[in-house]
């Protein structure tokens, strides 16, 4: 389990946000050290003033898709950030913003909620990620 599990979050639709939260705390769980770069529109839903927000979801969930997630949502299944919470009690999980994406959507890191542990290039990221798989969604 010493390979960490990195992923790169570039969307931010509530249920690719949310399949990302499961990945991660099923790792954490595990004991698995989790690395997440933020990116783009996933960076976006990070926001302090928007992390509680509706996201929406991927074109391709459909009618169907709002309704499972609803549905799921009406027998309590925890929203995406807290489950982030939730994985980083248990340790090992690092989220870092692109610091790219950060400039280009004119983001301050006081912009951020305190999930997000800090920025850092790709660079970083890649050192950080080292032998582990990058998943990218």
């Amino acid at each position: 389990m010493d390979e960490p599990l990195n992923l790169v979050l570039f969307s931010g639709t509530d249920d690719k946000l949310q399949a990302a939260a499961v990945l991660t705390a099923g790792a954490a769980a595990l004991g698995k050290p989790v690395n997440i770069f933020l990116q783009y529109w996933a960076l976006d839903a990070f926001r302090a003033d928007r992390i509680a927000s509706d996201h929406g979801l991927a074109p391709e969930a459909g009618t169907a898709g709002r309704e499972a997630v609803d549905a799921l949502a009406a027998a309590g299944q925890s929203r995406w950030a807290d489950t982030l919470r939730q994985a980083k009690e248990l340790g090992g999980v690092d989220i870092e913003a692109c610091s790219l994406s950060m400039d280009l959507l004119h983001i301050d890191q006081g912009d951020l909620d305190p999930l997000v542990d800090g920025v850092e290039g790709v660079t970083a990221f890649y050192l950080a990620a080292g032998d582990g798989h990058v998943v990218f969604i």
